[in-house]
């Protein structure tokens, strides 16, 4: 089946969210503090990692500059949470305060790096599924941890996962032709930027609207298929 690794991969973050929530109720608030403050620091080191994947700057800047006028036109964070709250009326989870907040982390975190664009395209192209499958175990390790301290809404990015890895990996006899290894470096380049904001987020050090930029990583692949 040609989405057989999109849908491993989504199985992996379900699976590591729900884990993450049933460890999460033996634990101490003191602990769940720790347990963001370490989590936030290596979200920053995954971030700061990925920065320097860039080529052009400006590039870089213009992609964040459209994303934030979108993002801001369209309101993406008031739809992220309006979906959240829905959920959380649907299921109610004692203890969750907001189930956007996991959400929009996690989708933040897993869906615009190179192991998603790249082995999305390996699965479309040739039917070569291990680098999604590679992934979900990462994501599934990932998503465990977040949820100890961000609860049901880090499960919720599996449909994230699962629409932005369908898409590559559907479209990806069209659009692989102009994602090359410089675009993709740009997007993760982008996406790493984004990261780095979710850390200083989860540390509260600052308090960014990151799901208004959301459209940023992939505006590069725009902007070189327009202008090289």
């Amino acid at each position: 089946m040609l989405l057989r690794g999109v849908f491993v991969n989504g199985l992996g973050v379900i699976a590591g969210g729900l884990a993450g929530m049933i460890l999460k109720q033996g634990i101490s608030e003191k602990v769940k503090t720790l347990l963001m403050q370490g989590l936030a620091l290596g979200v920053l080191y995954v971030g700061l990692s990925g920065v320097f994947d860039g080529h052009n700057t400006v590039y870089i800047i213009v992609s964040l500059t459209l994303g934030a006028i979108i993002g801001e036109t369209i309101n993406f964070d008031r739809y992220f949470h309006a979906f959240g709250e829905w959920i959380q009326k649907k299921i109610p989870v004692s203890g969750e305060t907001s189930l956007a907040e996991g959400f929009v982390s996690c989708t933040l975190f897993i869906c615009p790096g190179a192991m998603a664009i790249v082995g999305s395209l390996e699965c479309g192209l040739g039917g070569d599924c291990d680098v999604l499958y590679a992934k979900a175990l990462i994501d599934l390790i990932f998503a465990l941890i977040m949820a100890t301290t961000l609860g049901m809404g880090v499960a919720l990015a599996s449909v994230s996962v699962l629409a932005c890895e369908s898409f590559l990996t559907l479209s990806a006899s069209f659009i692989s032709c102009f994602l090359t290894d410089i675009v993709v470096d740009e997007i993760t380049c982008v996406g790493s930027v984004l990261v780095v904001a979710l850390g200083l987020n989860l540390l509260k050090v600052t308090n960014i609207k990151i799901s208004n930029l959301i459209l940023a990583p992939f505006i590069p692949l725009l902007l070189y298929a327009l202008f090289g």
